[in-house]
Parts: structure tokens; C-alpha cells; sequence
């Protein structure tokens, strides 16, 4: 574990893993399926943004890491990882089973290395990361974005178009007791984030013989929809300016894809606004 810069490198994804049939009996308990607005090309890299969080950030495991809801067949040419935090390749045998599905580490170095390894070479980020999973409730769209630009700084670095990704019914898998900022709760998963990396939601979703409560995520539509690239040229030194005006094309772009189908996708309650902290 100490010496293996698998994680660093693009990590080592097993086909035969990613393909085994277990997988469709996971997506089809919701059901998940992906949809892409646009083809992409495979002689270009990628940086797919995923939102929101969610719990667990269900719809990437479903639609990313494994090929029963047809990643390979919508995206042919692309080698897309999913990235995360690196505490996730410190667990002995668990980190042999992250890397064989397709993970790899969220740093730079990782980055920088997966999208100069050729066209097509392209990786998934989970933008709003742990602070966001303290806001995932089943009637909010808050994403946490308004001010995370190192998603876009690396594109531009390395001449990445950015891919926005929405999950409809990523919100709605699980529910959290009031957590609101101020509370105590709230407090200590705050401390614990800054602390560990981790912020420990307190989350409940059904059991397996009843409704209302328990560790499995409930049975709902889990829809995620891939919008059309935004065209980023590379510039090793970009300028703050630079950033903020690709970042500000990357939120019209995610509004518009948000907007442009909650209506069809968005699960429960009437759709609320997307907002950004």
C-alpha cells in the first residue's frame, strides 16, 4: 500500500469486474439508467462533474463504475475513471476492489497523469465532495460549486472539455435528521470534516421489510444525465479571470441541463430551484 502508486497512475480497472451480472440486479432495485444529451469525442479528454452528492453518490457506482446501464456503448473511445479521496485506497482488500472498478485518486498528480495518457483518457469528479453530503436532502438541489474552481483550472491546464452531470433522484436514496447549520450536530460533522476529511452524515433510508427506515437506499428512479461538452482549450498558466469565466459557462451550463429536465426526471416533490454555496 505505502509504495503502490497505482492510485496516482489511473488505477487498474478490470473488465471482467466491471461486467460480472450482479451489477444489473444492483441498477435494476432502482432502477438507474444514464442518458447522454451528446456524443463525444473520442479524441478529446474529458472532466465529467457529477451533482450533487447525494449520500453516497449512488449514481456514480450504478452508471460509472461497471457497464450494466451501458457506459462503454454511450461513450465508445473514452477510458473514464472515478475519482476520490485517496482514504479510500488505505483499507487493505477494499482498496483492491475500488481500483478493479474503475477508481482512482482525486489529486492532482492523479489528474494531470490520467488526461495527458492519450485522447480519450477522461475522469469523473463528485464536484461538491463531502460538504456537500450535509446538504443532501430529498426536497433541495443545493450544490456546493459556487466557489470550487480547481475542477476547472485543471481542464484548462491540460486542455480537458468539462462534461456537467446531473443525478436525478440522487437526493431522494436517502434522508438526514435537521442538521442545520448552528446545530449541533451540524457542528461536530463540521469539526469532523476538517478534521478527518470525513463528515459522517446521519442518514436513513428503508430496510428490507419495511419502508420507513433502515441502511438500504429507498426504490426510486435514479436517472443520471450527461450534458453537452464545453469546449476548453489548454493554458498551462490560466489566469484567475480565465477560471472564473469557464466556471461561470460551467454553471449556465449545469442550470440549463438541471432545468431542462426536472420536470421529466426529478423524483417526490415539485422540483426546487437549483442553488449554488
Amino acid at each position: 500500500m505505502y509504495f503502490d502508486q497505482t492510485p496516482e497512475t489511473g488505477g487498474r480497472k478490470s473488465e471482467w469486474l466491471r461486467r460480472l451480472p450482479l451489477w444489473k440486479w444492483y441498477t435494476d432495485y432502482f432502477p438507474a439508467r444514464l442518458i447522454a444529451e451528446a456524443t463525444l469525442d473520442p479524441q478529446r479528454n474529458y472532466i465529467f462533474g457529477y451533482h450533487p452528492h447525494g449520500i453516497i453518490s449512488t449514481g456514480v457506482f450504478a452508471n460509472f463504475c461497471n457497464e450494466s446501464t451501458g457506459l462503454s456503448d454511450l461513450f465508445p473511445g473514452l477510458n473514464i475513471r472515478v475519482l476520490t479521496l485517496v482514504h479510500q485506497f488505505l483499507v487493505p482488500f477494499y482498496r483492491e476492489f475500488v481500483l478493479s472498478i474503475g477508481l482512482a485518486s482525486v489529486s492532482r498528480k492523479s489528474i494531470t497523469h490520467i488526461l495527458n495518457s492519450g485522447p480519450g483518457n477522461s475522469c469523473l469528479i463528485v464536484v461538491g465532495g463531502v460538504e456537500e453530503v450535509l446538504e443532501a436532502r430529498p426536497t433541495v438541489a443545493k450544490l456546493v460549486l459556487a466557489r470550487r474552481c480547481g475542477f476547472v483550472r485543471m481542464a484548462i491546464k491540460n486542455g480537458a472539455d468539462l462534461v456537467p452531470v446531473f443525478g436525478f433522484g440522487e437526493n431522494q436514496l436517502y434522508e438526514q435528521p435537521d442538521n442545520s447549520v448552528g446545530s449541533w450536530t451540524r457542528t461536530i460533522q463540521t469539526f469532523s470534516k476538517r478534521t478527518f476529511g470525513i463528515a459522517f452524515p446521519i442518514y436513513y433510508g428503508r430496510g428490507i421489510f419495511n419502508y420507513n427506515f433502515g441502511l438500504l437506499p429507498h426504490r426510486l428512479p435514479l436517472t443520471v444525465i450527461t450534458g453537452t461538452p464545453i469546449r476548453v482549450e489548454k493554458n498551462p498558466n490560466p489566469s484567475e479571470e480565465m477560471v472564473q469565466a469557464v466556471h461561470k459557462q460551467y454553471i449556465d451550463a449545469l442550470t440549463d441541463l438541471y432545468n431542462r429536465n426536472k420536470g421529466t426526471y426529478w423524483v417526490g416533490s415539485e422540483p426546487p430551484e437549483l442553488t449554488f454555496v
